[in-house]
C-alpha cells in the first residue's frame, strides 16, 4: 500500500464528509423514531447504531494508520461504546495491507542514514506480516542472529489530533440525544488517554524498553519474550529476536489435541493473573497475532507496544469488586459490590444503594455473571464460556446515564481480560481457575 493520507486538507475532507454524513443519519434517525412502536424502536436503534459504526469504520479505513489503530481499540470498549458500533469496527483488526519497498526504503534513510541492506547482514524487503501502525520484516543481524524487524508507516504519527477530533465529532453526533454514551467529559478523557497511549506506542524505543523489562522481570516458565536489540532500533525501526513458531489460527489448524488445548491456555491463563498481580503491569494488547505457540510448549509473547502499569490501589478495589461479586453469586447483597465500584471510580458518592441496586444492578448482571464464570469451580472448560452479552438498549441508556468515571487502569485490564476470554474460548482449554485476588 501507499502511505496513509498525510496532508490535512485530504485528511480533513475524510473527516468532514463522515460527520456530515453521520449528521444526516442522526437526522434521519430522530424522524423515524416518531413513527415507530417500541418494538419496531429497538430494531431501529440497532440499525442506527450499525451505520453510524459504519460510517466511522469507512473514514477509520480510508485514514489509515492511528485511526485504523484507534478502530481495533475502540472495538474492545465494552463499557463504553454500543454494540452495533463496536461491531463495525471490529472489522479494523484484519485490515493488514502491506506497505511497498520504495516506502520501506524511505523509512531506513530517514531514521539511519541508509538502507536497510547497509545495516543488517540480511533483509527481506518483502514483509511477512503488517497490521495498523507497521510491518515486520525477517533480517539477519550483523552477528547472524535471526531478527524481526518492525517497520512503521511514515507519516502516521502525525494526524493522531486530527484523526481523534473526527472521532470526536462522530462520537458527539452518537451520543445527542440517545444516551447511548456516557457523559462528554468522560468520552473526552477517554480519548484524551488514547491519544497518549498512541503516541506512546508510535515511539519504538518505548516498545524495546517495555521488551526487555517484561524479560527481566517475568518468571513464569513457558513463557518466552524478544529480545530488542538497541543498536539496530529506532524511533521508527524496532529490530528483535525472532521467535519461531505458530500463530493461534495456524496452530489450531494442526488439530492439537486436548492436553496441548489445556496446556496453552492455561499458560495464557497464568500469564495474565502473572502480568496482574504479580508484575503489576500488563500487556494489553490482547489481539491472537500477539501469541505464538512455539515447540515444547512454550508460549512467546509479542507486541509490547501497549503495556500499562497497574496501581495497588486498582488491585485493592478490583480484588474487593471481584469478591464481592462471587459472594453476591452466594446469595450476599449488593452492599459490597456497590462499594467496589465507587472506590472503582464508576459511580459518584452520590448513587444511594437503594438507586444502584434498582438502576445498575440489572444492567449489569449478565456482564457480572460473564465474567465470574471461569470461577465457579476449581477447574473450567472454556469451549463452553458463554458470548461476550450485548447490554439491552434500555439498560445501556442507565449505565450510560450513571457512568461517573473511571479508574485510570480500568480501561486496558478490561481490554486484556476480553481477550484472554475470547483467546481462551477459541482454544476450548480446560484450565485450573481461582480467585486471583483472593
Amino acid at each position: 500500500m501507499n502511505a496513509p493520507p498525510s496532508g490535512k486538507l485530504r485528511r480533513g475532507a475524510i473527516s468532514s464528509l463522515a460527520l456530515a454524513h453521520a449528521g444526516v443519519a442522526h437526522l434521519g434517525h430522530q424522524a423515524r423514531r416518531l413513527r415507530l412502536d417500541e418494538t419496531a424502536l429497538a430494531a431501529a436503534q440497532q440499525a442506527h447504531e450499525a451505520e453510524l459504526g459504519r460510517i466511522l469504520f469507512r473514514a477509520l479505513n480510508q485514514l489509515k494508520g492511528t485511526a485504523l489503530k484507534v478502530s481495533q481499540l475502540l472495538s474492545m470498549e465494552a463499557d463504553f461504546l454500543p454494540e452495533g458500533v463496536r461491531r463495525e469496527l471490529a472489522k479494523g483488526c484484519y485490515q493488514v495491507t502491506p506497505l511497498n519497498r520504495a516506502l520501506v526504503q524511505k523509512v531506513f534513510r530517514h531514521e539511519f542514514g541508509c538502507a536497510p541492506e547497509q545495516l543488517y547482514a540480511a533483509f527481506s524487503p518483502a514483509s511477512f506480516a503488517a497490521a495498523s501502525l507497521g510491518q515486520v520484516h525477517h533480517a539477519l543481524a550483523p552477528d547472524g542472529m535471526a531478527l524481526a524487524v518492525k517497520v512503521q508507516y511514515p507519516g502516521i504519527a502525525v494526524s493522531i489530533g486530527s484523526d481523534l477530533r473526527m472521532l470526536r465529532g462522530i462520537l458527539q453526533t452518537l451520543g445527542r440525544g440517545s444516551g447511548l454514551l456516557p457523559r462528554e467529559e468522560i468520552v473526552d478523557r477517554m480519548l484524551l488517554e488514547l491519544e497518549h497511549k498512541l503516541a506512546e506506542e508510535l515511539d519504538y524505543r518505548h516498545e524495546a524498553a517495555q521488551l526487555n523489562w517484561f524479560r527481566q522481570h517475568q518468571r513464569l516458565p513457558g513463557i518466552v519474550i524478544p529480545q530488542a536489540i538497541a543498536s539496530l532500533s529506532s524511533k521508527r525501526v524496532l529490530s528483535m529476536q525472532r521467535l519461531e513458531g505458530l500463530h493461534l489460527d495456524e496452530w489450531l489448524a494442526t488439530a492439537p489435541d486436548q492436553a496441548q488445548r489445556d496446556h496453552y491456555g492455561q499458560l495464557l491463563f497464568d500469564w495474565f493473573w502473572s502480568c496482574v498481580c504479580d508484575l503489576r503491569r500488563l500487556h494489553a494488547d490482547p489481539h491472537p497475532g500477539n501469541f505464538l505457540f512455539m515447540s515444547g510448549g512454550r508460549l512467546g509473547v509479542l507486541d509490547f507496544g501497549c503495556t500499562k502499569t497497574i496501581s495497588a490501589g486498582f488491585c485493592r478495589a478490583m480484588g474487593a469488586r471481584w469478591q464481592a461479586l462471587l459472594q453476591q453469586e452466594s446469595g450476599a447483597g449488593a452492599d459490597a459490590v456497590w462499594q467496589a465500584y465507587r472506590a472503582l471510580g464508576l459511580i459518584s458518592a452520590e448513587l444511594s444503594l437503594d438507586d444502584f441496586e434498582a438502576h445498575m444492578m440489572p444492567a449489569l448482571s449478565r456482564l457480572h455473571a460473564w465474567q465470574m464464570e471461569p470461577y465457579r469451580s476449581a477447574r473450567f472448560d472454556f469451549s463452553r464460556k458463554s458470548a461476550y452479552p450485548a447490554a439491552e438498549p434500555g439498560h445501556h441508556q442507565n449505565l450510560a446515564r450513571l457512568l461517573a468515571g473511571y479508574h485510570e487502569d480500568l480501561p486496558y485490564f478490561d481490554r486484556a481480560y476480553l481477550g484472554l476470554m475470547h483467546m481462551l474460548k477459541k482454544i476450548g482449554a480446560r484450565v485450573v481457575t481461582h480467585n486471583p485476588w483472593s
